[in-house]
């Protein structure tokens, strides 16, 4: 485990893991070769594109592993994004063709997730509805059983919301899809570092995960497909690459190191889970007990579900205290920490998840999201929480 981190000789203590992690030494010892001496072209035939070939089945078999899938049902994307977007419309055609031109999705999903089922809706003609989730942002199971008919052609629902680190009964949901021959789609980005990941045991149809949020590199994802011949390329221009559903020279470096993060996550994944979540929970400890110090007892709110559920990530706000002036101090005392999603960091506009939870426009404005790794350590997550409540404290007394 990693304790404080410096850059340029600032102390940093970094606690947005839901953003991206850092790259693990292992997988970039595995990538080294592809970024120097092997930089072949997998389609080439000789020497060093052979080498590229074989190391792009390596990882794709380590990848199918950490899921306890097949090689052959593991699509290489460039991001979690990608593999979302691929699981939605790459599917339209097959979809439209069974007459099943309805997507649900929940009310909380990643952005591509939400952003791809609008394209659906307004250039393919598709239904799109959305199933509503509780005041702890967790999909309403009755309402999805209610929603999913056999008209429903498409359905997706994440395991671990990106924001809040809520987990969604996936597993319930996918059985209520598989009885009305409804595809299910899970995105499992956030889910790929804190819980054991099993198609079968989920029994998805898809299933998006992603290189960085597992300490690989950035520019890498995948998305599991049960059934590859139902899905239209998002990238035409290759008939080999990714059984000819992703045109592109592959990105034989970050593939590689998809693979191997694959690997030593799947190794590590019980210590990590229990470190994560002791994490998680002795920094809202020290938090409450450093704002209790201040007299501000009651000011914290968690939003999600309770602090001692397992999970690496923690969304909270202070009553009073502006989300945005509280960043701006926290970077200036070199703790790292988010607004929510990060493909949303630089919006003016709400969490579309806090939001769709109940929670109101300025509270949603004020919360903060703060996520936790491997490369964590106590010492510096007790720090953190001391920071932070120094700072609320001076915005209180600046307010």
């Amino acid at each position: 485990m990693q304790d404080t981190i410096t850059r340029a000789g600032k102390r940093m203590i970094y606690l947005d893991n839901n953003a991206t992690t850092p790259l693990d030494p292992e997988v970039l010892d595995a990538m080294m070769p592809y970024l120097t001496d092997e930089y072949g072209n997998r389609g080439s035939l000789y020497g060093i594109g052979r080498h590229a070939r074989n190391a792009v089945a390596k990882a794709r078999e380590q990848v199918a592993d950490f899921i306890n899938a097949r090689e052959d049902q593991i699509i290489f994307t460039s991001s979690g994004t990608e593999a979302n977007a691929m699981a939605i419309l790459s599917n339209t055609t097959h979809l439209a063709l069974s007459d099943k031109k309805r997507i649900l999705t929940s009310a909380v999903e990643h952005d591509s997730i939400l952003k791809a089922s609008d394209v659906a809706k307004t250039y393919m003609g598709f239904d799109v509805s959305q199933i509503p989730v509780d005041q702890s942002g967790v999909v309403q199971l009755e309402l999805a059983k209610a929603m999913i008919d056999i008209n429903t052609g498409l359905v997706s629902v994440m395991y671990v919301n990106n924001e809040t680190g809520s987990v969604n009964p996936v597993m319930e949901i996918a059985e209520i899809c598989r009885n009305n021959g409804t595809l299910f789609h899970s995105d499992c980005v956030q889910a790929a570092s804190s819980f054991a990941l099993d198609i079968n045991d989920i029994g998805c149809d898809f299933m998006s995960i992603s290189s960085h949020k597992i300490h690989g590199p950035k520019g890498c994802g995948a998305l599991f497909c049960s059934n590859p011949t139902t899905l239209r390329p998002l990238i035409p221009g290759g008939a080999v690459q990714e059984y000819g559903l992703r045109g592109g020279t592959e990105n034989v470096a970050a593939i590689v190191g998809f693979g191997k993060a694959c690997e030593v996550t799947k190794k590590n994944l019980r210590d990590i889970c229990i470190h994560t979540s002791a994490l998680k929970q002795e920094f809202f400890m020290q938090l409450k007990l450093a704002l209790s110090e201040y007299s501000l007892d009651g000011i914290l709110k968690i939003n999600g579900e309770s602090i001692v559920k397992p999970g690496k990530t923690l969304n909270i706000r202070f009553d009073g205290v502006d989300g945005e002036t509280l960043l701006l101090l926290l970077d200036r005392k070199g703790v790292c920490v988010s607004a929510g999603s990060a493909c949303r960091s630089l919006e003016s506009t709400p969490s579309h998840v806090l939001i769709a939870m109940g929670v109101d426009s300025e509270d949603a404005h004020n919360s903060i999201r703060v996520s936790f790794s491997k490369t964590n350590g106590v010492e510096e997550v007790v720090e953190a929480a001391k920071i932070i409540a120094a700072c609320v404290k001076a915005i209180k007394v600046m307010g």
